[in-house]
């Protein structure tokens, strides 16, 4: 049986923009677009739920199954950004000017729920993203479940005890070294108190996830971003971040961590914000090496 629940933005809204941060891959087996409407199956404290979010003139339309609908229909204001507050931004770069007038309707998202951001953050962890999708498409289809509702191919994640189930040799066969999984397993074994994160302050909240050995501050604020809607969780230990945001503010290509931090100073508060609005305005820096080779750990 289906819930429905429509929700009113208090402005522009750009739904697929918006939510486009959860979506692992063109082929994440939680996340599907079909037109204008989005598919997402979710892990909620109350079991897994499936919403459909369909944009129209003035509202976003969600319909939800299972036994998580509720929570997923209570939590949807939060989920499409209704905590957010865009207006707090101030641009300080003609960069970040541009991408924020030409991107009204971008609101930052909160889901609520940390693991299922988590894992799949740790699974990027110094891979190509090609190697973490397929890792996080092959074990959610494998160990975790069809999502309720009608969509033919559409899965939610494996609950904790899950994940803990998973034999070495097939986090081996998904292409997971043991670093990662050794990660992801600490974390699952202190479920409760990874998800107790998403209501705490950014500097707790960084804290609480870094406890955890093989979770840093780079997947600390990728994670953050997504479960807290954190503004200001500005990802550092990116290979490639730190680079774009000093082409795009600078013209200087040879930016570190560190440097990108002093350019972002006059956002804190909104540096995430910044860095994204960054991405989405900046022009695109010419590349210089090739791609990184992808690995395949399952054939070693």
């Amino acid at each position: 049986m289906s819930q429905t629940r429509t929700w009113s933005p208090p402005g522009p809204y750009d739904l697929h923009g918006s939510l486009s941060v959860l979506r692992r891959g063109p082929y994440d087996p939680t996340y599907r677009t079909e037109a204008d409407t989005i598919w997402r199956a979710t892990r909620t404290p109350f079991g897994p739920a499936t919403l459909r979010l369909t944009p129209r003139a003035r509202t976003v339309a969600a319909t939800a199954w299972g036994p998580g609908a509720d929570w997923a229909l209570e939590s949807l204001p939060a989920l499409l950004g209704e905590e957010d507050d865009p207006a707090a931004f101030i641009p300080h770069h003609d960069v970040t000017r541009e991408a924020h007038r030409r991107n009204p309707g971008l609101r930052l998202i909160r889901t609520g729920r940390v693991l299922e951001s988590l894992i799949p953050s740790v699974l990027e962890q110094k891979f190509t993203a090609e190697e973490a999708y397929r890792a996080w498409r092959l074990l959610v289809r494998r160990f975790g479940e069809r999502a309720p509702g009608p969509h033919p191919n559409l899965w939610v994640m494996p609950e904790p005890r899950g994940w803990l189930r998973i034999p070495s040799w097939e986090w081996h066969r998904a292409g997971v070294d043991q670093k990662r999984s050794s990660a992801i397993l600490r974390a699952v074994q202190r479920a409760s108190r990874m998800e107790e994160a998403a209501h705490m302050d950014l500097e707790a909240a960084l804290h609480r996830l870094q406890l955890i050995p093989g979770i840093g501050p780079w997947t600390a604020a990728e994670v953050l971003q997504r479960s807290n809607g954190e503004p200001d969780a500005v990802t550092v230990g990116d290979l490639h971040l730190p680079r774009l945001v000093g082409h795009a503010l600078t013209g200087r290509r040879d930016t570190d961590d560190a440097r990108m931090l002093e350019l972002l100073a006059p956002y804190e508060g909104q540096r995430h914000r910044a860095s994204r609005l960054v991405l989405l305005g900046a022009p695109r820096m010419p590349r210089r090496m090739p791609r990184h080779p992808v690995g395949d750990i399952a054939a070693l």
